[in-house]
């Protein structure tokens, strides 16, 4: 009976080990192709100035952003019900640091960007990050 007992409990410790790697893959956890397969089309041009939105709750999404070169950009930061780290946001290649509302939405004017440029937004800790690629 203990035998049994045994391999019944490493059966489902194997499912579970199994459920949680599958759980982190398919979340795109990982930093290798995943980070770029995450590339979203958030990004507007409006009257010549390119908007891009980031919704910022439980991290930032999207993570990977691609943006056009030489243009004014305007970094729209959207909340909702947002009381994590992810709701103090700095991009230290702006020297921008700023606590965000809970809900809400919040502007960060960009000076135009050469082609190759990478900006990164990252939370208060340093857990959550977003990249931001000119091309």
């Amino acid at each position: 009976m203990t035998m049994k007992t045994t391999a019944v409990s490493i059966i489902i410790a194997a499912v579970l080990i199994g459920g949680a790697i599958m759980f982190v893959l398919k979340n795109g956890n990982s930093n290798g192709a995943g980070a770029a397969a995450q590339d979203a089309n958030n990004v507007s041009i409006i009257l010549g100035k390119q908007i891009i939105t980031i919704s910022a709750k439980g991290g930032y999404s999207p993570k990977v952003t691609t943006a056009k070169a030489d243009m004014p950009t305007v970094i729209k930061v959207d909340t909702r019900g947002t009381f994590d780290c992810s709701s103090a946001i700095s991009i230290p290649s702006l020297g921008y640091r700023k606590n965000l509302p809970p809900s809400g939405e919040t502007l960060i004017n960009v000076p135009p960007q050469k082609a190759g440029t990478t900006l990164q937004g990252l939370c208060a800790m340093g857990m959550y990050n977003f990249t931001i690629n000119f091309d």
